[in-house]
């Protein structure tokens, strides 16, 4: 579930806003976008995957909201980790050529 937007990170480009499918971010004129829904999340990390400033950590939980700190998020790189794990930023390899799931339907037939 959605739990942090970094407002050391977040530069106010509403990306977030726009890739929610449940509409959980409310876009704040002047200011970073706030977590409006949170029980509308779903835990689908579109807004984590699109925030190009790693400024969104959702945590993996998908239940209900859990307490997170951002100073620790932040010191173990959890923020945007996501994006991380698939290759997806500046500097960053694509890990899709590691994915083999291809195979599965490749056998299924």
């Amino acid at each position: 579930m959605i739990e942090i937007v970094s407002e050391s990170r977040c530069t106010g480009c509403n990306i977030c806003v726009r890739a929610c499918p449940t509409n959980v971010f409310e876009a704040v004129p002047g200011g970073i976008p706030r977590i409006a829904r949170q029980d509308d999340c779903q835990t689908c990390f579109m807004c984590e995957l699109y925030c190009p400033e790693d400024a969104l950590f959702v945590a993996p939980q998908a239940e209900a909201a859990c307490a997170v700190d951002e100073t620790r998020i932040t010191e173990s790189a959890l923020l945007g980790s996501y994006r991380n794990a698939v290759g997806w930023g500046r500097g960053r390899s694509s890990t899709a050529d590691a994915d083999a799931t291809f195979e599965l339907l490749i056998r299924a037939h």
